[in-house]
């Protein structure tokens, strides 16, 4: 027998999505202020680090954006409910963990080296 949802979460779906999109703009704007501050100051500040206030929330926004989505569209794809948060908060989470934890190494590495460090195209 097939499980069809009675209410698929479309909505959701489109709330995770939003704020994902909306937060991952946030995001970006913070890392570009956080990178032209390196650059006029010389990133000997300290104060630049990622985990900074004015990054964490929109990262955290990120990853409930991102973990909404993947477990509507799971449950929309016909995982009953439960089945749909224990297979799509795992994912979403680990992933979110593992994207801060390097995004947070290579600034690190590119705030003791240098941004130039990081451009591989003039690695040649």
């Amino acid at each position: 027998m097939y499980y069809f949802p009675q209410q698929p979460p479309y909505l959701l779906l489109a709330i995770g999505f939003f704020a994902a999109f909306t937060s991952g703009v946030a995001f970006t704007g913070t890392l570009k202020e956080i990178t032209q501050k390196w650059r006029k100051s010389g990133a000997e500040n300290g104060e630049s680090s990622l985990s900074a206030k004015g990054t964490v929330l929109p990262f955290l926004g990120i990853t409930i954006g991102v973990s909404l989505f993947l477990v509507s569209g799971l449950a929309i794809f016909g995982f009953p409910n439960i089945l749909a948060c224990a297979i799509g908060l795992p994912i979403s989470l680990l992933t979110c963990a593992l994207v801060w934890f390097q995004l947070k190494s290579m600034l690190t590495f590119a705030e003791r080296r240098g941004m130039q460090s990081l451009d591989l195209d003039s690695m040649r």
